[in-house]
């Protein structure tokens, strides 16, 4: 039964009621008063009722002089001899052991009293209800319209609200924000979030248009990630998953492989995967790539099987995920000729990927190239393992400790030639110790 239906008289009344509540009675004030609405409701006396004539017997004020009264004797009792006071500790002893026996002055033995009867009007109305008049669900919401909010204080409800279709399994309890900020810094919650803490989902779409606008215009990356890491600690309170929540997700993903930020490009692929299991799309494919190249960086041989062998035809259709197999099947094979040339090649945000994994795989190529060679001349070297000049390419051998066995060490750098033969084992070497355990920020 919605409250719009409810008669003036008895929402001025319920109003009195809430008003005269305190920390003390409420629990118990509210049972009772759910009670008594859904006995008139199953009485059919909602219209009937003189209602600013009942009064609710949690609110009576002989409640308080009950109480006063008990202080007022345990301070007597306090101040008679050593008999009368043997004589009204036993007697006390015996009272505490019968079920209806209560402090008064204790107010968390008050407040279990309330739970306790609460709990105890429930089953009784519900018992009414099935053996009663009307429809048990329309009974339960006229009874349920009022609830004790998130901070204590009374809320009506009323019919719930329209749901939010950008909320799965929404309810009347969904935090829904009311902050108006556009910049917000990340602060990791400590207690139950609040509604003016928290953007709505409008502010949050004007976020990242602003977050986009500022990251085109060079904005400091540390400030950035403070504030995607706030658009989506409040897109998560909020329980927001949409298109919107995805391409929060996969924007600050590409930020982040952009400047290197392992541990919260891996935080943004792991959410995007259980948005991808819901059913939004997104970019789904790119990070289907993204994920296999991950896989590969950390050299995870049976989770890599496992999840290209649960891709769709539709799935391996997409050129980004072709390309991210391919490298695997290079990989696989050996074919280092073929994996530089795929990095090279690699679309999207793919290289950016491969640049935390190439360095070790060059490494492996010189390996395999300084057994098979006797010499080899460094241009050439720079060619086939992609390095963008010579010199580059002179400074990784540098700081792998193979920069001391060139033949000819004096010349320049297009003319310096490797010996092979002395360089091998030094690779095989620094590979052991730098490369054999593969360590990956932020992985989950």
């Amino acid at each position: 039964m919605s409250s719009e239906s409810w008669p003036q008289q008895l929402k001025d009344w319920v109003a009195k009621c809430l008003g005269q509540m305190t920390d003390a009675n409420r629990e118990e004030a509210q049972a009772e008063l759910r009670q008594v609405i859904s006995d008139a409701f199953v009485n059919r006396t909602l219209w009937t009722t003189d209602w600013d004539g009942v009064q609710l017997q949690s609110l009576t004020p002989k409640t308080l002089n009950l109480t006063t009264n008990v202080l007022k004797r345990k301070l007597n009792d306090h101040n008679t001899g050593t008999h009368e006071r043997k004589k009204t500790k036993k007697s006390q002893i015996t009272k505490s052991a019968a079920p209806s026996a209560l402090d008064l002055s204790d107010q968390a033995a008050l407040n279990r009293r309330a739970a306790r009867f609460q709990r105890e009007h429930e089953i009784e109305r519900q018992k009414t209800l099935f053996g009663g008049h009307g429809s048990s669900s329309q009974v339960f919401r006229a009874s349920s319209s009022f609830e004790p909010s998130r901070s204590g204080t009374p809320a009506y409800y009323g019919d719930d609200p329209e749901a939010d279709p950008n909320v799965p399994n929404w309810d009347r309890y969904t935090i829904v924000g009311t902050n108006q900020e556009i910049f917000k810094d990340y602060l990791r919650l400590t207690t139950e979030p609040r509604s003016e803490q928290i953007r709505p989902y409008d502010v949050l779409q004007k976020t990242l248009a602003e977050l986009k606008k500022r990251w085109r215009e060079k904005a400091n990356y540390n400030w950035i990630r403070s504030q995607f890491k706030s658009l989506r600690q409040d897109l998560t309170v909020q329980r927001i998953k949409n298109d919107f929540t995805v391409m929060v997700y996969e924007i600050h993903a590409r930020m982040a492989l952009e400047v290197g930020d392992m541990v919260e490009y891996n935080q943004c692929q792991a959410m995007l995967k259980n948005l991808y299991d819901l059913g939004i799309q997104g970019k789904a494919k790119e990070f289907t790539a993204y994920r296999i190249l991950m896989l590969i960086h950390g050299r995870n041989r049976s989770d890599l099987n496992l999840y290209v062998g649960q891709l769709t035809p539709q799935q391996k259709s997409s050129p980004f995920v072709q390309h991210a197999l391919a490298v695997q099947r290079a990989l696989s094979m050996g074919n280092y000729h073929a994996l530089f040339d795929l990095y090279l090649n690699a679309p999207n945000m793919g290289a950016y990927i491969m640049d935390h994994f190439i360095d070790r795989e060059r490494v492996k190529a010189l390996i395999m190239m300084s057994k098979a060679y006797m010499s080899l001349r460094l241009s050439f070297i720079s060619t086939e393992l992609a390095f963008d000049s010579v010199g580059q390419a002179k400074e990784f051998l540098d700081q792998h400790r193979a920069g001391t066995f060139f033949k000819n060490p004096n010349s320049a750098d297009e003319e310096k030639i490797l010996d092979c033969k002395a360089a091998h084992q030094t690779l095989v070497q620094i590979f052991e110790e730098k490369y054999r355990k593969v360590q990956i920020k932020g992985a989950v």
